[in-house]
């Protein structure tokens, strides 16, 4: 949100590049600005310099922003630790998070477990998807793609 409580635009569309030998992923410059935006209205001579990565269970990565993190997280503080079910949620979460630190040429550097749980040796494709960005190794997400494609309707129809 921003300052007026009006939601800011966000990440929208579809890029691939390669990752360096050292797990390195360029954050398409497309993404880089909206984050430069920062979306919780603070002073944008202070940019953003980490990113969340999260391990879908599809076998995605999800990248946060810190202001789309920090709303995952209010709703993490609300669980208790007393309630069995929502302490395994919160430490399972967790245990899949990882802070990544954008440097000065826009990339951030995955982790050996992040890249090997996504499958990404060379290349990752950055998909623009609102408050978060999804990498995925490019074969399996066209694998996915292709696989589903007759589901998309009915998929998309739940929403209308």
């Amino acid at each position: 949100m921003g300052k007026n409580g009006i939601k800011m635009p966000g990440f929208i569309g579809r890029e691939q590049h390669a990752v360096d030998e050292k797990g390195r992923l360029l954050v398409p410059a497309r993404f880089r600005r909206k984050i430069a935006l920062r979306q919780d209205g603070a002073d944008v001579s202070s940019p953003v310099t980490v990113l969340y990565v999260l391990k879908a269970d599809d076998g995605s990565l999800e990248l946060y922003e810190p202001s789309a993190w920090a709303e995952k997280e209010r709703q993490l503080l609300k669980l208790s630790d007393f309630n069995p079910e929502e302490r395994l949620l919160t430490t399972m979460i967790y245990a899949r998070l990882e802070q990544a630190e954008l440097d000065r040429s826009g990339r951030i550097a995955l982790s050996r477990d992040m890249l090997d749980h996504a499958g990404i040796e060379k290349d990752a494709v950055v998909i623009g998807a609102n408050v978060k960005m999804i990498v995925w190794d490019p074969s399996r997400l066209d694998r996915l793609l292709r696989e589903n494609a007759g589901r998309f309707s009915l998929l998309a129809s739940r929403l209308v």
